[in-house]
């Protein structure tokens, strides 16, 4: 049993969150947690990631946001983080600070890519503890093994068009 705030009451669920695993839809949606939001990672706040007021820093959302992308592009099939798989690499992030989390509350991060374009893709983000407390976004480029942009692979965005319903910005400058 696990209890979770919604609004201002709270609520026990029955669902007990699994860390650094994918959450299946169903365990998103008992969470509260809607719609396009289909893939999540949970994870419970550390010590370390604590700043001088007490609360969540602000660089540990980026942190989350990253180890969320790792367990996702794993899951999707799109890199094992080899020496021979796509390079990835961020263009740009943003993160936008709706509520303070605390010390060891449980969140899921929830991810999606939102946009494809020839050489890079838009990803979004959410981080929920009862209610959603931050959202994100990054642009990744990918690149050749020389370091030069390269297309996304196609079994990349046949990917995230599929389960993300991604846009296809192909035709768009990258």
């Amino acid at each position: 049993m696990t209890e979770i705030a919604v609004g201002d009451r709270t609520t026990t669920m029955t669902t007990d969150l699994r860390y650094h695993r994918r959450l299946a839809s169903e365990t998103l949606r008992a969470w509260n947690i809607p719609p396009p939001w289909n893939y999540g990672v949970a994870d419970r706040v550390r010590f370390g990631e604590l700043d001088a007021l007490g609360h969540v820093s602000n660089v540990a959302y980026l942190r989350w946001f990253e180890a969320f992308r790792v367990h996702y592009l794993r899951d999707y099939g799109i890199t094992t983080y080899g020496a021979d798989g796509p390079r990835m690499v961020l263009r740009q992030v943003q993160v936008d600070y709706l509520a303070e989390m605390q010390l060891s509350e449980d969140y899921i991060v929830t991810g999606r890519t939102d946009s494809v374009r020839s050489t890079s893709c838009q990803m979004h983000y959410a981080v929920w503890s009862g209610n959603l407390r931050a959202t994100g976004s990054a642009v990744l480029v990918f690149l050749d093994q020389s370091g030069q942009k390269t297309k996304i692979p196609p079994d990349f965005r046949e990917t995230v068009l599929a389960r993300d319903t991604a846009t296809d910005l192909a035709s768009a400058p990258a």
